[in-house]
């Protein structure tokens, strides 16, 4: 299912798009990239700001910035036509929970127009590999992140084209933009209780680095029309700020944790894997994939889901952070 080829090998000589090229997921897969011979990498979003910044920090004449939005079919096809391009990475989305149930339709407009944009874009210009980013949440979703994102998977392998189309799913990355360990690191550095919505709370949990191992592991991967995820721990978000106050010099026993409540559209744990589709999954040592519809591969029963998966120590909780550097 796999080439046997390296990454290093099967990008020498490639031109790369990534949307949403700015993000914390961009600016990692850029680093990767750019320790192989690709020709040519593309950042496609609409920060100018944050393309500054990249700018300065990456001086590379492999990479160039083209301001879009995926919204906008006609920029979106502009910056891939007449490239050569080769493989497109789908990184743009409105992932903020709170925002998109107060602003469901802008996520619509974001990932699930941007992706079909996306999608007839490379189509048109000939592209012969899109991999796009998921999420947990898009599994039995009951917010509108996940049901817009769980629509954009469908809107990637619901053809057959020249096109092959993959999607990644994973959960939370550690330092992300919006993610839990930047958030509780504001509070603690303001001396602020943390705000913790329910301690029963788990959460899928994987590094940077991981999640662009498990969209190269798809890169490289003979498969069409599969959603691809990654099996990976699972954090109780009550042990997950007691090792972040450890840390801080402070005391679990006697520093302020305000449990806030689960917000709209939450989920005390969440799954990646439900039970329907784990019929049609082939499993791996660190991998599941999941076929289409109709291909059935599986006798195992059950959800994945992070109640389910391993639950990581407290230490195994402080390794990660260290090893991220989210510590």
């Amino acid at each position: 299912m796999v080439e046997t080829m390296t990454i290093e090998q099967f990008f020498s000589g490639k031109r790369v798009l990534i949307t949403g090229g700015t993000g914390s997921f961009g600016q990692k897969i850029l680093e990767r990239l750019l320790k192989t011979d690709v020709s040519r990498v593309y950042i496609f979003s609409r920060d100018e700001k944050k393309q500054w910044d990249m700018r300065q920090a990456y001086a590379s004449s492999r990479v160039q910035f083209i301001v879009g939005d995926v919204r906008d079919y006609p920029r979106v096809e502009e910056a891939m036509m007449g490239k050569a391009i080769d493989v497109v990475y789908h990184a743009a989305a409105l992932k903020q929970v709170p925002q998109c149930e107060e602003h469901p339709f802008e996520a619509v407009k974001t990932n699930i127009i941007g992706a079909q944009n996306v999608k007839l874009a490379a189509i048109r210009a000939g592209v012969r590999l899109v991999v796009a980013i998921s999420t947990d949440k898009a599994v039995k979703p009951v917010n509108a992140m996940g049901m817009t994102k769980a629509l954009q998977e469908r809107i990637f392998l619901s053809e057959h084209n020249s096109t092959r189309f993959v999607c990644v799913r994973y959960g939370n990355v550690l330092g992300s933009r919006g993610s839990v360990v930047p958030f509780f690191h504001s509070q603690l550095k303001a001396g602020a209780p943390l705000s913790i919505t329910d301690p029963a709370m788990t959460r899928f949990m994987l590094t940077l680095d991981q999640a662009i191992d498990l969209v190269f592991f798809a890169t490289l991967s003979h498969e069409g029309n599969v959603v691809y995820v990654r099996k990976m721990p699972a954090a109780n978000i009550v042990e997950l700020a007691e090792v972040m106050i450890e840390e801080a010099g402070e005391s679990p026993s006697t520093y302020p944790i305000h449990f806030v409540g689960i917000r709209p559209g939450e989920k005390v744990h969440e799954i990646l894997v439900s039970e329907e589709e784990m019929l049609r999954s082939a499993e791996f040592a660190d991998y599941f994939c999941i076929f289409p519809f109709g291909c059935y591969c599986s006798n195992k029963h059950g959800e994945y889901a992070s109640d389910l998966t391993h639950r990581m120590s407290k230490d195994e909780i402080r390794d990660m952070l260290k090893g991220d550097r989210q510590l």
